[in-house]
């Protein structure tokens, strides 16, 4: 298999909104609505779950608003690969992750790419 990438034309919410978890059944909905969206954006699926991946997840946000990384460390995007059999395990052993953020006005997107080790 080759590099994959996927692209949703969205970025997920930030870890604050969910902070304390009072709301938690609106956290599970957009768990839900982001596992739909990495399933659409796969082109295909491995054979067997890549057992060790460097997965980079770039964000392009449409303003300069300040954001922190660890509100988007990719919790709604790595557990869909697990679940949709893309990597055996987003856990430190099987994974190294690399995020960056970009400003491009007006753009929202999330670019995932999975480079198998």
């Amino acid at each position: 298999m080759d590099d994959l990438t996927i692209i949703v034309n969205d970025i997920p919410p930030s870890n604050n909104k969910f902070i304390g978890r009072e709301n938690r059944w609106n956290y599970q909905k957009y768990k839900k609505e982001w596992a739909a969206l990495v399933n659409f954006g796969v082109c295909s699926i491995p054979n067997e779950p890549i057992e060790k991946a460097k997965i980079h997840i770039h964000y392009t946000f449409p303003t300069r608003t300040r954001r922190d990384p660890d509100n988007y460390s990719g919790k709604m995007i790595l557990d869909p690969l697990v679940s949709m059999g893309i990597i055996k395990d987003d856990s430190f052993n099987n994974i190294e992750l690399i995020l960056s953020a970009e400003y491009e006005k007006g753009i929202k997107k999330t670019t995932v790419t999975i480079i198998k080790k």
